[in-house]
């Protein structure tokens, strides 16, 4: 088996995890100043928060570049209405409100984390072939 646990650097882990929080649900596994890693009800890992500078990683040394450049944090979801909702009730950056992606056949919206990171909520769905 192989899992992917995507780590993304913020400027303020504490803040970030929190705004996920409210957004998704998602519980924090981890904590802290530094690192962060956020779960779901299954304590499934979905996304980690690491502050900038931290560690000497090679990919999160440079705060000044644009986070998120090449990157979609894609969430399929059977939530989606509520997370529509809970966007809404944080004042999050709305990009693409709820629409039908042509392509999936599925709804989906499109906002921005604290960060910049760009983010697209679909309906639950299994990719086809």
């Amino acid at each position: 088996m192989t899992k992917i646990d995507p780590i993304i650097a913020v400027k303020d882990v504490e803040a970030s995890s929190k705004w996920y929080q409210s957004l998704f649900g998602f519980k924090s596994k981890h904590g802290g100043k530094e690192f962060d890693i956020l779960v779901n009800n299954n304590d499934e890992v979905l996304l980690c928060l690491h502050k900038w500078r931290e560690h000497e990683h090679p990919t999160m040394k440079n705060p000044a570049i644009k986070p998120g450049n090449g990157l979609i944090l894609y969430f399929r979801t059977e939530n989606m209405r509520l997370i529509w909702q809970n966007s809404k009730n944080i004042n999050a950056v709305i990009e693409e409100d709820i629409h039908l992606n042509p392509n999936s056949k599925k709804e989906e919206f499109s906002l921005r984390d604290p960060n910049g990171y760009y983010l697209t909520i679909t309906e639950l769905h299994e990719y086809e072939g």
